[in-house]
């Protein structure tokens, strides 16, 4: 059944109406909201969701996501399969300094100056854009991926050290879209999923990810040894201060 807006579909159903009046009062409570595929043209209501921490709001008529500025807690937004066009600007993703997954694959955005507002968010590590306009754009994946500091996977990859680096001919195996460096990290939706799955399943996102640049990253591998080597030349060179100074005690123990 085609619902307008939040609060009509959360206050449409008939077994529910009993509790109508605690759902809308109780929504400054909400850490999980999945209002996938209801064919809703808005968000207006969302503004009294404060403790929101994940969004899933998919394949829905939404053009304004303007209302969720008030969700300053929201760890991961999936807005995939929507109408939007265009995103709000720098201050309201600085402000989402928690957000670290954000889906907007499937969507109408066609300007790359427009999706560049994004490089505002201090957290973000994947991002999704595909199958819209802009991905097609030519530059786009170099312009977001040295645009978004933080970012970490874009679409269906890990960002290599060579997209990063300009200039750095690096071997196959770190090239970018290399094999090693695919990641699907927009799976498919469960249904039934709870509040802690979602949480479960950010976690192994972004450990994912970090395991996979791990192994595929020049910078990392080469920061990984130094740091080794510091360790043992510290252990080492501690090691040695404790041995003298056992035999300065020994030495002093047989003049006695």
């Amino acid at each position: 059944m085609f619902h307008g807006t939040i609060t009509e579909e959360l206050t449409s159903h008939k077994e529910w109406s009993p509790y109508n009046e605690n759902i809308i009062e109780d929504q400054k409570d909400f850490v999980l909201v999945k209002f996938n595929g209801l064919h809703l043209k808005s968000m207006e209501g969302f503004q009294s969701y404060i403790s929101l921490r994940v969004c899933i709001f998919s394949n829905n008529f939404i053009t304004d996501i303007h209302p969720l500025q008030s969700c300053i807690k929201l760890v991961k937004l999936d807005l995939h399969g929507n109408q939007i066009k265009s995103l709000p600007e720098s201050k309201f993703w600085s402000g989402l300094k928690n957000l670290k997954l954000l889906y907007l694959h499937d969507n109408g955005f066609a300007k790359l100056r427009n999706v560049c507002v994004l490089s505002a968010c201090p957290s973000l590590i994947a991002l999704t854009m595909f199958d819209c306009p802009v991905s097609l754009k030519k530059g786009y994946r170099h312009v977001l991926v040295n645009g978004i500091w933080p970012l970490k996977a874009l679409d269906h990859h890990v960002i290599s050290d060579e997209e990063i680096i300009q200039n750095w001919h690096l071997p196959e195996r770190f090239k970018a879209y290399n094999h090693r460096l695919f990641f699907n990290f927009c799976p498919s939706l469960k249904k039934g999923s709870t509040y802690e799955d979602e949480i479960g399943n950010i976690k192994y996102i972004t450990s994912k990810i970090n395991e996979i640049l791990s192994h595929n990253s020049p910078v990392l591998i080469v920061q990984r040894w130094i740091r080794g080597f510091l360790v043992r030349k510290k252990m080492r060179c501690d090691w040695i201060v404790r041995l003298s100074w056992s035999l300065v005690g020994l030495t002093l123990e047989k003049r006695v």
